[in-house]
């Protein structure tokens, strides 16, 4: 019964990820975009960060919230406490994180996340010329591009030995000043299994298409802009965000007797299913981008971290094509009930994405239960 309680599990996650390609043609006011809702891609947590997202199977803290659920059950102590800043495109744009996480009781756990992307000051000129003609650099006015989610999770272990299952409710807010706001709701489901010495992970994000309610408030004079401009008016409309599956394996080796050093590994396969993108493996209807980590550590205290993802073709400047990837590399400290994580990714500016400096913070509030 076991054996086919675990085929069955794999089955239901695989087979909700087969039809959603199907959903990328607009119909009737929603669109599907290829890149709907991006700034949950970016990830969280500096460690996850250092070994480029190569988390799925083997991340066991508050962060899990983000990565895979299931992974909560996993985390040391009662409450858990998380939180992460960086700053993107020479600090234009902010990243934030905030997450909880607590025991339920011995096998469930609650978390609770938080993910702000902004641009914020951002000059709004729209009324920079007043009736007369005339420019009046009085009239310009700030407002800030915000993308919020707020995720709920709940995870449990369960009776059959090495499985863990979480989800998530996910909550979106987008605006951008006072023109234009969508409200987004969604879930995720993931798992962990342990075998032997392995860890392996799945999560299916945006399991049944995740929605935003795109819905715009432009006044006449705003109007006349956009179309003295040659732009597009918009309109209230509906988007979806199509599910993605990620995939990991990962473990572990002691390097010494007294178990001072310790190295894991994972790597983790993230599958898209709404036509082809720039990663390393690509079809007409299916992506895989493959990311791998590694994290070296002594104690249990310190950490060292490496990673290398975001894999791509891209153009230099003789106009020849060029694979690219992007190595992260990442450093931990975990000092009684704190830990302080950096992460620097793009070491070399080797990829065609930009380079951030990620710091993140974890408390844990209440006595370690192992």
């Amino acid at each position: 019964m076991n054996s086919l309680t675990r085929l069955f599990t794999v089955f239901v996650l695989a087979l909700t990820a087969l039809p959603v390609y199907s959903q990328t043609q607009a119909t009737g006011g929603t669109t599907a975009p290829k890149y709907s809702n991006e700034f949950l891609a970016i990830g969280v947590g500096a460690r996850s960060f250092g070994m480029s997202g190569a988390t799925i199977a083997s991340v066991d803290d508050v962060t899990s919230g983000y990565w895979n659920p299931a992974g909560l059950t996993r985390q040391r102590n009662n409450v858990q406490v998380g939180l992460m800043h960086a700053e993107y495109f020479a600090s234009i744009a902010n990243y934030d994180y905030a997450a909880v996480s607590a025991r339920i009781d011995s096998s469930s756990v609650f978390g609770v996340s938080m993910i702000r992307f902004a641009v914020d000051d951002i000059p709004n000129t729209t009324q920079l010329i007043d009736a007369g003609g005339n420019i009046d650099y009085d009239r310009i006015t700030t407002f800030s591009s915000q993308d919020y989610a707020f995720l709920l999770s709940y995870a449990r272990t369960l009776k059959i030995p090495g499985l863990r299952v979480g989800a998530n409710a996910k909550i979106i807010r987008r605006t951008i000043g006072d023109f234009a706001g969508a409200w987004g709701f969604g879930i995720d489901a993931g798992a962990q299994y342990d075998w032997k010495e392995w860890k392996f992970g799945a999560v299916l994000r945006d399991v049944t298409s995740t929605f935003n309610a795109w819905s715009f408030n432009l006044n006449d004079e705003m109007k006349d802009v956009f179309i003295a401009t040659g732009n597009a008016i918009p309109n209230n409309s509906l988007e979806l965000t199509l599910p993605r599956l990620a995939l990991g394996a990962s473990r572990q080796w002691t390097l010494d007797k007294k178990q001072r050093f310790t190295l894991g590994g994972e790597i983790s396969l993230v599958n898209t299913f709404d036509s082809q993108r720039n990663v390393l493996i690509k079809t007409n209807v299916w992506s895989m981008d493959p990311m791998l980590g590694l994290e070296g550590g002594f104690k249990n205290m310190i950490f060292l971290r490496a990673g290398i993802g975001n894999i791509q073709t891209a153009k230099d400047i003789t106009g020849a094509q060029v694979t690219t990837l992007q190595p992260n590399l990442g450093v931990g400290i975990r000092f009684k009930r704190i830990s302080i994580d950096y992460a620097l990714s793009d070491v070399g500016d080797q990829s065609v994405a930009l380079y951030s400096n990620v710091f993140s913070l974890r408390f844990n509030i209440d006595r370690s239960l192992r």
